[in-house]
């Protein structure tokens, strides 16, 4: 399941190269970087809860914690694309990163990273594959069967 999740991943990250050049070369001069950034972000996240409604079916988590667990895995492997390529590979200062992640300064990456950690639950949910029983696994339930 994990390893078909970051085969997702990999058509998320071609989305989002694609979405920034979008962003970049129509975007920002049509509407001014503020406002190509909001588009950017809300249209990313978008199509994350598409690709994440459509394969869903193909991942096929049994409980909603597996469900989380690929959301949980497209986040970190996001966050940790963005600083090995953004700092160690382009050279971005560790500043101009943490702006992204500043809500009040307009920066709307959360509302990505969130998207990509919910999105696989709710289509799991929306798709009825999870069953009462099986919403959420606890360790004590795992350890005694109850």
């Amino acid at each position: 399941m994990l390893f078909r999740a970051l085969a997702i991943w990999f058509g998320l990250l071609l989305a989002a190269f694609l979405n920034a050049v979008i962003r970049v070369t129509w975007l920002t001069p049509s509407f001014g970087a503020s406002a190509a950034h909001v588009i950017s972000t809300i249209v990313l996240s978008a199509v994350v809860a598409a690709v994440a409604w459509v394969a869903i079916v193909w991942l096929h988590p049994h409980t909603a914690n597996e469900a989380l667990l690929i959301g949980d895995q497209w986040v970190l492997l996001t966050i940790g694309f963005e600083v090995l390529v953004g700092s160690f590979l382009i050279g971005t200062s560790w500043h101009a990163l943490l702006v992204e992640y500043n809500l009040t300064q307009g920066a709307l990456w959360e509302v990505l990273l969130v998207t990509m950690l919910v999105a696989p639950v709710a289509a799991a949910v929306g798709h009825h594959m999870l069953r009462s029983e099986h919403m959420f696994s606890s360790a004590r339930k795992s350890i005694f069967g109850r």
